[in-house]
């Protein structure tokens, strides 16, 4: 009998000479059927291992510390201190231990250097603020080009209710926020790449270090079967063709180059793993 999905753990990994530990904050439990409305029962009943007890898709949740010749960089903030029923995917939301997280691995929030959002999806923006006040006080606060934008501008409450808080969120970061571009470099070594079609300033992270590369994949792909199946898309896309695009293109980056790894936030079991090709694409987690 195939075990239950378990949330990823708290794991480093070195790129070279650069650190990336994954901080968990907590999890997801989804339906799949309800989340990705194109796969079907035969996939899923193939595929247990990434369901929980009681028969619900497991997203685990949280960011990652980069840690660079002195600098400290937060990638995404998790969901935040609460857990919430979420009806539209049938499942609920469950966050808190990102900041413990980060002292775990020596770190305090006055000591970040930089925050970077792959995306303001709520479960990545989650401990931007405390009681109005940003959590990372001294840190720059980077998104990619047009994304804060995006969501001042949303109406549509189908979006809304995915997206960054008007009041918890966008308020205080509204004169922190700075946009960043393809291909700007963070620190040594940390360089944005653009990934649109999730949300359309979607960024993810490659850090490199001598030959050895890892990409943070934000929200490219949110469950390892998408890596083998261009039409197994999540609800939350809003651009699916360019999502798609974007993920095939990044999936084949990772296939082709041995020396790189991939970092996803909402993968079960390992939050680090590499792209290999056997019958198709698949994820291998690097703890699983």
């Amino acid at each position: 009998m195939t075990a239950p999905a378990r949330s990823a753990p708290q794991e480093s990994v070195d790129v070279g000479d650069i650190r990336i530990t994954y901080l968990p904050d907590g999890d997801a439990v989804v339906s799949a059927e309800a989340v990705f409305p194109t796969g079907n029962a035969e996939l899923w009943e193939a595929h247990r291992e990434l369901f929980d007890a009681d028969g619900l898709l497991m997203l685990t949740i949280g960011g990652f510390l980069v840690e660079t010749g002195g600098e400290k960089i937060v990638v995404d903030l998790g969901f935040g201190d609460m857990t919430v029923p979420f009806e539209p995917v049938g499942g609920e939301f469950r966050g808190g231990r990102l900041l413990s997280s980060l002292r775990a691995a020596g770190v305090e929030p006055a000591e970040i250097d930089t925050v970077f959002y792959t995306h303001l999806h709520l479960d990545h923006v989650g401990w931007t603020a405390q009681d109005g006040k940003l959590t990372f006080p001294n840190a720059r606060h980077l998104v990619g080009d047009g994304e804060f934008e995006f969501w001042q501008g949303v109406t549509d409450e189908r979006l809304m209710v995915v997206g960054p808080h008007p009041v918890a969120v966008q308020a205080p970061l509204r004169d922190r926020v700075e946009s960043v571009a393809d291909g700007q470099a963070l620190a040594r070594g940390v360089n944005v790449l653009a990934s649109p079609g999730h949300t359309p300033g979607h960024c993810s992270l490659v850090v490199s270090s001598g030959v050895e590369r890892a990409i943070i994949l934000g929200d490219v792909v949110h469950c390892p079967l998408q890596l083998g199946d261009d039409d197994l898309r999540i609800i939350f896309d809003v651009d699916p063709d360019t999502a798609a695009r974007t993920r095939d293109r990044i999936a084949a980056e990772l296939e082709g180059t041995p020396s790189t790894i991939g970092a996803d936030a909402h993968f079960s079991g390992s939050a680090f793993g590499r792209v290999v090709r056997g019958t198709g694409r698949r994820w291998v987690g690097l703890s699983s």
